[in-house]
Parts: structure tokens; sequence; C-alpha cells
């Protein structure tokens, strides 16, 4: 069913404000893809924090302007399902690269990250960065590897003075030992 004016004017500034807020965008070929593939493939982009959406080339160009990621422009030939990661950059990689697995007319075209356009073998790339989660927990671990080297390096320098707990009575036996 075509669209009329003031309808693509609604899809265009959704697609717009999505696109002012993305992290990256993927837009790949779905054509042979079934209604179950997309329909799962939905469901998930929903629960990772993807937003997926089909729509035709001339409107996604206009609602791509003035954003990151009108470097794509050009490049948005086809049928193309386009992914916006709104949470975080991989979510959009990973969902694509996770379906183009089980389904081979999944094809990734084009890839936009902080306004570069990378060929689609980048998808790759972008499906391997951390999660939110895992970026986190590994901050967390290099922040505290410094005060834990301390630690050690204290108990270090303690245990080389003789330190410890049985250090003053040793230091006491050994000046008993040498006024007898």
């Amino acid at each position: 069913m075509a669209l009329n004016l003031s309808q693509k004017q609604e899809v265009v500034a959704e697609l717009a404000e999505v696109a002012a807020k993305a992290h990256s965008l993927i837009a790949a070929e779905y054509v042979g893809t079934t209604v179950s593939q997309m329909t799962a493939m939905r469901k998930k982009a929903r629960e990772t924090g993807v937003y997926l959406r089909v729509v035709k080339n001339t409107l996604a160009a206009r609602a791509v302007e003035g954003t990151e990621y009108a470097c794509s422009k050009d490049a948005l030939v086809g049928p193309l399902l386009y992914a916006f990661s709104t949470e975080e950059p991989g979510a959009a990689g990973r969902l694509i690269k996770e379906f183009a697995k089980t389904n081979d007319k999944l094809q990734p075209k084009v890839v936009v990250v902080e306004g570069q356009l990378y060929p689609a073998s980048h998808v790759d790339v972008l499906a391997s960065l951390p999660t939110l989660d895992q970026a986190l927990s590994m901050l967390a671990r290099v922040l505290s590897e410094p005060a834990a080297m301390f630690a050690r390096a204290v108990k270090a320098v303690g245990d080389q003075q003789g330190g410890g707990e049985d250090a003053p009575t040793e230091a006491a036996a050994a000046e008993t030992a040498e006024t007898a």
C-alpha cells in the first residue's frame, strides 16, 4: 500500500529522530527473508535496543540528512532493512550477524558508526564490541587492579621487613637472647 504525503512525512520524522540518537546503523538486504524470520528478528530487536524498519531508500535518505548517517545516502540502493542501535553501538551488528547465520538472504550492505561509512564486512567488528555491562565490568576490573597491586606490594614489603603478627615477638626474643 502506497503512503500518502503526510504518512511519508511521519516516517521521515520518526527515522530522523531515531537517527539523531542512534549509535550505529546497518542497512541490509532482506529479500527472500520469510515473515516468521522477520517477526523473530523484530522481536529480538525490541529486546536488544535496536530500531528495525523497512522503508523506502528515498525516505531513509531524507531522514538521515543532517545526521552522522548522511554519509550513507549514496549507498542506500535496493530493498533495505535499516537497523539503528539505540542503546549501545554493537547491538545492531550482533542482531544482523546472528540472523544472517541462519538466513543467507539477509546480507549487510552498509555499516555506519560515528559518521564513518564502512563496508559490509565491518558488521563483524561492530558485533564484537562489548555490551554495556561487559564494558562496565572491564572498566571495574581495570580500576581495581592498581589497588590490588598496591595491597600486594604493601604486604610484600611488610613480609620483607619481618612484619606481620609474629614480628614483635621475634624481635623481643632476639633482644632477650642478646642480653643473656
